[in-house]
């Protein structure tokens, strides 16, 4: 096998660098729509995920969204400041706190899903009709794959 130096690595052949750079542009246009509602892309997965289910437990929510402990304290304590999120004792066990969506979270349930969405249609504009569906499946197969080997 060649020296790892000699071998040629080009950014634009790059799975890891193009979906990388992906991401950042879909933050960014993500955050140019919801920064009006004081709303930042870091807390999108979490208001999403308390969509989906509210008053969950911490732990819970780092599960749902991959991110780890250290990180979601930062950002509930800033959703908690933000007016997004309240915390209430949890009455099954006195130990730890339930995450619930404030009413004004629930109020911008609508604007933000509508930007997440208006972001997908433009980062997907011109696909062929079952090529959104494709990419979906293959980029799902690779976050699996990599949380497969993780694991091990």
């Amino acid at each position: 096998m060649e020296p790892l130096e000699t071998l040629p690595m080009d950014r634009r052949t790059s799975l890891g660098y193009v979906i990388n750079h992906l991401a950042r542009l879909m933050e960014q246009a993500l955050r140019d729509r919801i920064a009006e509602y004081g709303v930042v892309p870091g807390q999108f997965a979490q208001l999403l995920a308390l969509y989906e289910k509210d008053g969950v437990s911490q732990n819970e929510l780092c599960e749902k969204v991959r991110i780890d402990q250290s990180t979601m304290a930062h950002t509930l304590k800033r959703m908690e400041r933000d007016g997004l999120i309240e915390r209430t004792a949890d009455p099954a066990d006195g130990r730890r706190a339930l995450i619930h969506l404030t009413d004004r979270a629930q109020e911008l349930r609508a604007a933000l899903v509508a930007a997440a969405l208006e972001v997908n249609e433009i980062a997907t504009a011109g696909f062929p009709d079952a090529s959104e569906e494709d990419f979906l499946r293959m980029a799902r197969q690779a976050i699996g794959n990599l949380e497969a080997d993780r694991a091990t």
